[in-house]
């Protein structure tokens, strides 16, 4: 039988459910001009009841009719105003995310002016002059960002201070999605010890890594970072879509990339994920396949751009805890580089051990 609920938490969740709705629908907010002017309207209408005084009271009226003018016509700014979020690429640690928006205005015959699109999480703004009646627009945010790891996107929040800028008016917009921040992959790395962190002739794996060049396997669909040298032209032109050669490279080749994620998730842990993350870049500029094992995600031996984006993914994903286990690959250790915070016992053929105290190197320029 399901728990009975209980009546206070119920309320309290209703009551905050309300909130957000009316949170999400507008907020105002007063900029120290706003506030002053609307003092100084509250000072001569305090002064006219008191004096009765004409001039003073068509003072108040102007004012009012002031402060009324400008709430309306950021209303209209930001009404009917329609938003999409272009998909997010990911993005290597350091280097600007563009953001982009179309933002459609539906409204008839005003058109929506100063408007700034701010998503929550995000340090970047985007800001739209002018919208036309009925008309679209792009509008861009630069983002930068220092750790890697996924950020969610939930809000996208209008805000506007047009005409006069005494007030703020904000409204959010639900939008989910999420941005996605692969670790550095420029860190100088010497390259694995001769042997290491290459399968065996003999090694447990059945089949080669699947790669450019070796003996012929079967024909499979075109994908990104594949070469367009392997393309067989007749079947892509009788099926009218890419279709690639693939061949079996020789195990002996394949470089497999162990990363210990066993410790607290700290800087230095950081530091190893992005050392793993620059020996997958050394292994694709040497035209290596690899192969990557990090926490409990496994990726399968390949080589070519779309391999280390797919190790970067993972990378990007991926957590330290103290309970994880030492890496279990599957072939021989003998034959794989481990990458780990503090040096762990094993027969590991090459280990790369970043030491407890490794501090993360920022990109110049950018800040902690």
């Amino acid at each position: 039988m399901p728990a009975p609920t209980n009546p206070l938490s119920a309320a309290l969740r209703f009551l905050r459910e309300i909130w957000r709705q009316i949170r999400a629908w507008r907020r105002f907010y007063f900029t120290s001009g706003g506030l002053a002017f609307t003092f100084g309207t509250l000072m001569v209408g305090f002064a006219a009841m008191n004096t009765g005084n004409n001039l003073l009271y068509l003072l108040l009226g102007s004012m009012i009719g002031f402060i009324v003018v400008s709430s309306w016509l950021s209303e209209q700014a930001i009404r009917d105003v329609r938003i999409e979020r272009h998909r997010a690429h990911p993005v290597t640690v350091g280097q600007e995310l563009r953001l982009g928006y179309t933002v459609l205005n539906r409204k008839r015959f005003l058109p929506s002016l100063a408007v700034e699109i701010v998503e929550e999480g995000l340090p970047g703004r985007a800001f739209i002059a002018h919208v036309g009646a009925g008309g679209t627009v792009e509008a861009r945010s630069a983002n930068s960002f220092v750790r890697r790891g996924i950020y969610p996107l939930d809000t996208v929040t209008l805000s506007t201070s047009f005409p006069f800028g005494m007030f703020r008016k904000e409204r959010d917009i639900e939008l989910p999605g999420e941005v996605m921040v692969w670790p550095r992959t420029d860190r100088r790395v010497r390259p694995p010890v001769g042997g290491s962190g290459r399968l065996r002739r003999s090694g447990t794996t059945r089949r080669g890594a699947r790669g450019t060049r070796g003996e012929y396997r079967s024909l499979r669909g075109y994908r990104a970072g594949d070469d367009p040298k392997d393309i067989h032209w007749k079947s892509s032109a009788r099926l009218r879509e890419p279709v690639i050669r693939e061949y079996e490279r020789d195990g002996a080749e394949t470089r497999w990339i162990c990363l210990d994620t066993t410790g607290p998730p700290d800087e230095a842990a950081e530091v190893a994920i992005e050392v793993a993350a620059s020996l997958a870049a050394l292994a694709t500029a040497e035209r290596r396949p690899f192969a990557l094992l990090a926490g409990g995600a496994l990726l399968e031996p390949g080589e070519g751009a779309a391999q280390l984006e797919r190790a970067l993914d993972i990378l990007a994903r991926v957590d330290f805890t103290p309970e994880d286990p030492t890496p279990d690959p599957p072939v021989g250790r003998e034959s794989c580089v481990l990458v780990c915070v503090r040096p762990t016992g094993g027969d590991f053929g090459d280990v790369y051990a970043v030491g407890a105290g490794a501090k993360l190197e920022w990109p110049e320029g950018m800040e902690t």
